[in-house]
């Protein structure tokens, strides 16, 4: 079936529900309302006021209670309406349910959907990409689906993983990206990167939103006779090193791509992991493309500025297939 980026998460929360009563949704607006971006819309009706649970705005007190229903043997599934509101809960996240297996042995099988991403005009303080503030941190798996097919097999996967899961969907995909979605139960497995295109000059790494933009700029430059290999991560904790290695041992020259800003982002680490394990295989350093390292900007021109996309690859793409 042909399915959106929103419908396929919005089912695959919906057939969870479904199979396991103990699974159950919290958050801001997501019942009477149907959630911010209409991701819920109906689930009130279908699963009532015990299981799809309005909450105040406190994101911390959101977090804190999906903790403590899942030690009682509950799947919450948490929403923070933006993903740039998550620091709110930045503590109860990394500090109670990232250690509370390392500490005494209890799975916390939570899931935190966090809506993020620019392109929408969204302004400074609804259009992060807050991704890697936690994947430092152990006992956590982060997710960035970019693909319908990906969004819905990987949120179900999520509900069922024992660990805490957070789950960041890219705003605007939700309306933007439609395709075929395989019917019935499935799940795509965590921490398995996939090849969505394969090129023989230079591997892009990437995941989310640039996604699409890498595909955008790999057709613009295979008219120009530079072949692009992209490889979407889907999880960034774990990274998945043996899909990333074996791209760049294939193309030998690497460009490593996120909308996130620049700085301590999740590029740097993939980078890092490359030069230290794939340094003599590679023809070229390895190219970073990332957001400028300042606040996402509210102005549609200078967020067009500010936001990587697939003129800005193609550019960096053309300079190091030259090098």
């Amino acid at each position: 079936m042909i399915l959106t980026y929103l419908e396929a998460i919005r089912q695959g929360l919906w057939e969870e529900m479904e199979r396991d009563p103990n699974v159950f949704l919290l958050g801001e607006d997501i019942g009477v309302y149907g959630g911010a971006f209409k991701v819920t819309e109906g689930f009130l009706e279908r699963f009532g006021e015990r299981r799809v649970v309005d909450t105040p705005i406190s994101e911390s007190a959101i977090v804190g209670a999906a903790i403590g229903a899942s030690l009682l043997g509950l799947r919450p599934v948490a929403e923070m309406q933006f993903s740039d509101f998550i620091t709110c809960a930045y503590d109860q996240i990394v500090n109670f349910a990232a250690k509370c297996r390392y500490r005494w042995g209890a799975a916390v099988p939570i899931v935190v959907r966090a809506p993020s991403g620019g392109g929408i005009h969204g302004g400074p303080f609804h259009s992060q990409n807050p991704e890697a503030l936690f994947t430092h941190t152990p006992g956590l798996k982060i997710l960035a689906p970019a693909t319908a097919r990906d969004a819905k097999g990987l949120i179900k996967a999520a509900i069922r993983d024992n660990d805490p899961v957070l789950f960041f969907e890219h705003k605007a995909l939700y309306r933007r990206i439609k395709e075929e979605v395989p019917e019935g139960d499935y799940t795509v497995p965590i921490g398995k990167a996939a090849f969505v295109r394969p090129g023989r000059d230079i591997s892009v790494i990437t995941y989310g939103s640039m996604v699409h933009a890498a595909l955008e700029a790999a057709e613009q430059l295979d008219r120009e006779g530079v072949s692009l290999e992209i490889l979407d991560l889907r999880t960034l904790q774990p990274l998945d090193d043996a899909a990333i290695f074996a791209s760049v041992r294939k193309t030998s020259k690497v460009i490593v791509l996120h909308e996130a800003t620049r700085s301590g982002g999740v590029g740097g680490e993939v980078a890092s992991r490359i030069t230290e394990h794939c340094f003599e295989d590679l023809d070229g350093p390895v190219v970073r493309i990332a957001a400028p390292d300042c606040p996402v900007p509210f102005s549609p021109p200078l967020e067009e500025a500010f936001l990587p996309n697939a003129a800005k690859i193609a550019e960096k793409a053309r300079w190091l297939a030259a090098y």
